[in-house]
């Protein structure tokens, strides 16, 4: 990935990944079926988040697991 931060210019960065509940069902089932990669500089800390594509079989895993 060629990454350039827009606040501080530097060029290192750290991808880390969160998932987070949308919609009434999730809510009341803590069902976490949405998913975000972040890309956060490492010399400003500032951070971007893209929304990521989410499986079915990964829902239900969560739903059984939390």
């Amino acid at each position: 990935m060629n990454y350039s931060c827009p606040k501080c210019g530097n060029t290192s960065y750290e991808i880390d990944e969160m998932r987070t509940t949308g919609g009434a069902f999730a809510k009341i089932f803590d069902v976490q079926n949405k998913k975000f990669s972040s890309v956060t500089c490492k010399k400003c800390t500032y951070t971007e988040f893209y929304k990521s594509k989410t499986s079915a079989l990964g829902n239900i895993f969560d739903f059984f697991t939390n």
